[in-house]
């Protein structure tokens, strides 16, 4: 069983950065699980915007912030990051970070989240 936690969310202008962190738990977070950060604006649909591999090697971003986000995790410490720069009024959102199991070829759902976190950009 996987439990996420996030943090880091605030009001910030535009332009500005802010980073978010994912704290996961369980003992095989780390090793066996891939994590996706979302967002959820007030009348949307939530939207994939990034994701990282147990490895840390494979990364993937939505157009929306690529160029402008960047994933990362601290496997040792059950940590994965997203780094927000140049942030805009449409980023304004719940973000939240979940966790895909990782380990063999089937692919599959991301089964476990957090409980999501505020990130409000003013212009």
């Amino acid at each position: 069983q996987v439990q996420l936690v996030e943090s880091g969310g605030g009001s910030v202008q535009a332009g500005a950065s802010l980073r978010l962190s994912c704290a996961g738990s369980g003992r095989t977070f780390s090793s066996s699980y891939n994590v996706g950060w979302f967002r959820q604006a007030p009348g949307k649909e939530r939207e994939w915007i990034a994701s990282i591999a147990r490895s840390s090697v494979n990364r993937a971003y939505a157009d929306s912030v690529r160029g402008r986000f960047t994933i990362s995790r601290d496997s040792a410490k059950n940590m994965v990051y997203l780094q927000m720069n140049n942030l805009k009024p449409e980023d304004t959102a719940v973000y939240f970070c979940a966790a895909q199991y990782g380990l063999g070829s089937t692919r599959r759902e991301y089964d476990y989240w957090g409980q999501g976190t505020q990130v409000t950009v003013a212009s």
